[in-house]
C-alpha cells in the first residue's frame, strides 16, 4: 500500500549561511517539524548580516527575494527564515515573495494582545525599536539578551563549531529569570531567537510562565496555509 501524498506542500525556510549545529528544535533541523519543509541556504549572508542595528537592507532583501523565488519554485508554499531578526523584513519580503511569509517569532507580541509579554533575544545590543515595529509589536517590548561572552554567543553569533547544550540550557534560564526580575509584570515570554526551541521546556518550567517560540508561530502559520489550500 503506497503512502498518501501530504495534502499540502512543504513550508520553505530561508536559511542565513552558517556552520553551527542544529540540534532537534533548533529551526534548521527538519526533525523539528511535524509537516514538511525544504531549506535554502542564502549563499553570503549569515548571522552579522542579520543580527545587527544597521544592516544593508537593500542586499539582505536582495537576497531574501531571490531565495523566496527559488523555494516557492520547489513547491513551499509558505516561507520563514532562520533568524528572528530578520522581522526587519516582514512588510517587504511578503511584498516581493509568491507566497505568504512569516518571517519571526516576534509575529507572536501582536497576536498575544491582552498579555505582558517579554522577549529573549540573541543580542540585545542589536534589537531595536524598528523591528517590533515591522511585526506590528509595541516598540517599548521590554527584552533580555544573552550575555556577548555566553558560550550562545560563542555558537551562534561566532558560528562556532560546537554546542555544549547544557551550558547553553542554563544561560537560557538565567536570562529568562533577568527578564522578570527587571520587569516582574511580564507573564509571556517570546524567544526571539530561532535556535532557543530547544530550551523552550526548562524555561518554562523555571519561570512558571507560558513561553512563544518560532516553531509555534510555524506551526499554525502552515496550519493556516493547509486551510486555504
Amino acid at each position: 500500500m503506497s503512502e498518501r501524498p501530504p495534502l499540502s506542500g512543504p513550508l520553505g525556510i530561508l536559511m542565513l549561511e552558517t556552520h553551527f549545529p542544529r540540534i532537534v528544535g533548533d529551526v534548521g533541523n527538519a526533525a523539528s517539524y511535524d509537516f514538511p519543509v525544504i531549506f535554502r541556504t542564502m549563499q553570503g549572508i549569515g548571522s552579522a548580516d542579520a543580527v545587527t542595528a544597521h544592516p544593508d537592507q537593500p542586499r539582505v532583501l536582495a537576497a531574501l527575494k531571490a531565495n523566496a523565488e527559488a523555494l516557492a519554485a520547489e513547491g513551499a508554499i509558505g516561507l520563514s527564515t532562520s533568524c528572528g531578526f530578520l522581522a526587519l523584513y516582514q512588510d517587504d519580503l511578503a511584498a516581493v515573495s509568491p507566497v505568504p511569509v512569516a518571517t519571526s517569532a516576534l509575529l507572536h507580541i501582536k497576536a498575544l494582545k491582552g498579555r505582558k509579554v517579554g522577549v529573549i533575544t540573541a543580542s540585545a545590543r542589536n534589537l531595536t525599536p524598528a523591528h517590533f515595529a515591522a511585526v506590528g509589536a509595541p516598540v517599548d517590548t521590554p527584552f533580555v539578551g544573552l550575555p556577548e561572552d555566553s558560550s550562545f554567543a560563542g555558537t551562534f553569533l561566532r558560528n562556532g563549531l560546537t554546542l555544549d547544550r547544557d551550558i547553553v540550557e542554563r544561560e537560557v534560564v538565567a536570562a529568562g529569570r533577568t527578564l522578570i526580575a527587571q520587569h516582574p509584570d511580564v507573564d509571556t515570554v517570546v524567544l526571539e531567537c530561532t535556535n532557543l526551541p530547544p530550551y523552550r521546556k526548562a524555561l518554562e518550567t523555571a519561570l512558571g510562565l507560558p513561553v512563544y517560540d518560532v516553531l509555534d508561530l510555524l506551526s499554525g502559520f502552515y496550519a493556516d496555509l493547509s486551510k486555504r489550500r
